[in-house]
């Protein structure tokens, strides 16, 4: 009778821990994705080359704008960021916001970890299971 219980503690045990492990970094359950100025050139679709200037954050549920700790902009080097649209060549969140902004537009997005950097993460700045947030402003499309 005690082994049985013994083996039932600790799976148990062993859950808990588990299940705290994935409480430990933010999540959402689907992109968001808001417009903050619509442009009014050229719209980004599914092959378009692109260029863009971005701000990423790490998203925290806590802070009213979801914007924690900074990972990366393009702003602070003065270089932005350019990629083709639905070629995989940025992570999936980043693809899917862009995609439909036409130049001159902002957007902010919230991506949630698993169409970021999921469970890998991007050591130093990103954690695993971490969602992120990116505001993002559209310069050119070709």
């Amino acid at each position: 009778m005690l082994r049985p219980f013994a083996f039932l503690a600790t799976a148990l045990l062993a859950l808990s821990v588990l299940g705290s492990q994935s409480a430990l970094a933010d999540d959402v359950p689907s992109i968001v994705i808001k417009d903050v100025v619509v442009g009014t050139g050229n719209t980004a679709r599914d092959d378009s080359e692109v260029r863009i200037h971005y701000t990423g954050w790490l998203y925290d549920a806590k802070v009213p704008d979801h914007h924690g700790a900074k990972i990366d902009s393009s702003y602070d080097s003065g270089r932005p960021l350019s990629f083709s649209l639905g070629a995989n060549e940025v992570v999936e969140g980043m693809d899917t916001g862009v995609k439909g902004m036409k130049v001159g537009g902002k957007r902010t997005i919230i991506i949630p970890s698993r169409m970021g950097y999921g469970r890998r993460g991007s050591p130093p700045d990103v954690p695993p299971n971490s969602a992120l947030v990116f505001d993002i402003e559209l310069l050119e499309v070709h």
